[in-house]
């Protein structure tokens, strides 16, 4: 089998590993909480990442209006089919062997990342914006307007007297690499036609 048609399979296989590993992590550290709270994104629920932490977050959203973290979200019944179509097109692909096919996989799988990544930004926009007046407590901005609490993509952000993290996790560093090696499969498999 040629090498560009392997890594095309390969890589285009890594993704199953979000079915396993989480693909995202945000975590609350405080003076309060001496374990941050936290919360792992799966492709199709969002766990724990210590015992009852989605239950010590929804308690304190509650406070300031925030929505409830949801069991689940109509997300998680479109993202894992969108993957594992996305694998088998790839292996599909991987067998027919053309390069220009590696490519457009590639092209399609990064658009859908970014279309996955908006989607992810406006729920927790919804998340940190969309809040309850009648809550226990509110907080106002400088300039008198009701204050966010929206967590940040990507990075790290001061709210209150909270750090919110967001960063990918194991699943996410397994779809990275299985793009990159579909992305190189392309130009192996160029360089494999020129040489025919």
């Amino acid at each position: 089998m040629k090498i560009s048609k392997l890594l095309m399979i390969v890589g285009s296989l890594l993704l199953l590993a979000l079915f396993v590993f989480p693909l995202w992590n945000i975590t609350l550290e405080a003076p309060q909480y001496p374990i941050p709270l936290g919360m792992d994104i799966h492709v199709n629920k969002f766990t724990d990442t210590h015992e009852f932490d989605i239950k010590n977050i929804n308690l304190m959203n509650h406070y300031v209006g925030m929505q409830y973290i949801p069991e689940t979200i109509p997300e998680f019944e479109i993202f894992p089919v969108v993957i594992i179509v996305m694998v088998i097109l790839g292996v599909i692909i991987g067998f027919i062997g053309n390069h220009k096919l590696f490519l457009a996989w590639f092209i399609l799988m990064s658009l859908l990342g970014v279309i996955g990544m908006y989607d992810f930004y406006l729920w927790e926009y919804s998340y940190g914006h969309d809040l309850d007046p009648k809550a226990i407590m509110n907080f106002k901005n400088p300039d008198g307007s009701v204050m966010g609490f929206q967590p940040p993509l990507f990075g790290s952000k001061d709210i209150l007297n909270f750090k919110a993290h967001s960063y990918p996790r194991t699943g996410a560093y397994f779809m990275f690499a299985g793009m990159l090696l579909t992305f190189v499969a392309f130009f192996v498999g160029k360089k494999e036609n020129k040489i025919q």
